[in-house]
């Protein structure tokens, strides 16, 4: 039988190891909260937004922190989760933003664009006897409430003379709005881009009234005032970002317009289309801006939309940088 014997370990060398120990074990719980201490910046998102926009640039590359996407297939489902905190920001045209805040959602614009409202549109099928917004007395039209398309719809009807009450409007959401435009179970279908491209390439509608003339063509970065107040450098950068990327765009229309192609799932014809004719600018939030979005705001009054006035004023955070 052959004896085993084990070498006595000393009380000076168990510390040492578990001396070592702690230290790796500490070592690994700095990595750990460094890593957990990185800011996560929760960006809302609609299709053909400004996901595919960075992504397309390369503008995400090199970030300080993390960025925790969630898409919207319009801008009232998007409100909603900037009103419950779900999101820190997102783009929001002008219309949609005057419902949120009447509302009384926190939130404020840190960022403007402009862009040709042509895609933002009632549709009607192709062989639609309709030929003018004054046809649409009497009419159905679906649309998202609070949306560009229910903006379009006011102004569009009003300006040829129509009063609200005149016409019969149905608040479906963009691909539910599509189908029974194509059923046939309403007239017409009031959207913007990309949905007014698609239906266009696809030649399931065609552009009865556009928002040309009619609309001021603003949309918005918004960010909640939590977001605000707590991520503010965050926000600047990801402004930055996506005002670079815009730039980006222009100068690589072919390629950028494929790569939106290929990040929404819409055909290449119907991508380049909605990009070439929005001709979206970022700018200052100035006074002309803030007058416009009065004129929104005022109107929506006028029509019965929104109970009390809203002063926008105090809607807009001016401190962002838009440079390019």
């Amino acid at each position: 039988m052959t004896a085993s014997f084990s070498r006595p370990v000393s009380r000076r060398g168990v510390l040492r190891a578990g001396g070592a120990a702690a230290v790796i074990a500490f070592g690994a719980i700095s990595v750990k909260a460094r890593a957990q201490a990185r800011p996560v910046l929760k960006a809302g998102d609609q299709k053909g937004g400004l996901r595919a926009l960075l992504e397309a640039a390369g503008g995400l590359e090199g970030l300080g922190y993390d960025i925790q996407w969630s898409e919207f297939p319009a801008a009232a489902p998007l409100a909603e989760a900037l009103n419950a905190a779900a999101v820190d920001s997102g783009p929001i045209g002008d219309a949609p933003l005057i419902f949120a805040l009447a509302a009384g959602t926190r939130v404020k614009a840190i960022g403007a664009n402009r862009s040709d409202s042509y895609g933002t549109a009632v549709l009607v099928r192709p062989d639609s006897p309709l030929k003018t917004a004054a046809d649409l007395k009497g009419k159905s039209i679906a649309t998202n409430r609070g949306s560009i398309g229910h903006y379009v719809t006011l102004k569009a009807i009003t300006a040829a003379g129509l009063k609200p009450e005149e016409v019969n409007i149905r608040f479906l959401a963009p691909a539910d709005a599509k189908l029974a435009l194509t059923q046939g179970s309403v007239d017409a279908w009031a959207t913007w881009e990309p949905y007014t491209a698609l239906a266009e390439v696809s030649r399931h509608a065609r552009v009865l009234v556009s928002g040309r003339g009619l609309l001021p063509g603003l949309s918005y970065l918004a960010a909640t005032d939590a977001a605000i107040a707590a991520k503010r450098p965050v926000l600047q950068d990801f402004l930055q970002r996506v005002v670079k990327a815009q730039l980006w765009s222009y100068r690589n229309v072919d390629a950028y317009s494929a790569a939106l192609a290929r990040i929404i799932g819409i055909p290449p014809e119907a991508a380049k289309l909605q990009f070439e004719r929005r001709q979206q600018r970022w700018i200052p939030i100035d006074a002309q801006v803030i007058a416009d979005q009065q004129g929104t705001a005022d109107f929506y009054r006028q029509v019965g939309l929104i109970r009390q006035p809203l002063d926008v004023k105090g809607t807009f955070d001016t401190g962002f940088g838009v440079a390019g």
